[in-house]
């Protein structure tokens, strides 16, 4: 069996000559160029895209700020009971936080080392405030505006 030798292409080339560093440099420069200009679209398309967000966002506000002024508008005592509400609610609320406090300081170390006491805790003050909190968001959204008025009440 004879072996003929054929050539071998190199899988690569090293090229030291001066042209081919210009050249390769060049080439560099091209691609370097070509990605610094997709990054700056991107840019640009993601800004475009966060503003036609914001504006949507911003329409959708205009247009609930606007039903609302005008259930206030078409129900001015309510809107002013609701404000009254909201605030005698909101001293409520600061009661039971104090409260809670003060039961969270009392009980800080069966709170720590038992999940028993942890969850009678969450179960007896956890839903009370998640509600309070809730009625309260409402009823200040609905009587926002205008402080009321101790002497018309």
């Amino acid at each position: 069996m004879s072996y003929e030798h054929e050539p071998i292409s190199p899988m690569f080339r090293i090229d030291v000559s001066a042209e081919s560093e210009s050249s390769q440099s060049s080439n560099n420069e091209r691609v370097l160029f070509e990605l610094l200009r997709q990054l700056v679209a991107g840019q640009q398309q993601q800004t475009r895209l966060l503003q036609e967000l914001l504006q949507q966002s911003q329409a959708a506000n205009k247009q609930r700020a606007a039903e609302l002024q005008q259930w206030k508008n078409a129900n001015p005592e309510l809107a002013r009971s609701c404000r009254q509400a909201a605030e005698t609610l909101s001293r409520v609320q600061t009661q039971f936080l104090d409260s809670l406090t003060e039961e969270i300081a009392d009980s800080e170390e069966h709170l720590i080392e038992g999940e028993y006491m942890l969850n009678e805790f969450v179960d007896r003050f956890g839903p009370r405030l998640a509600h309070l909190n809730g009625v309260l968001q409402v009823l200040a959204q609905l009587g926002g505006g205008e402080p009321t008025q101790n002497s018309n009440g």
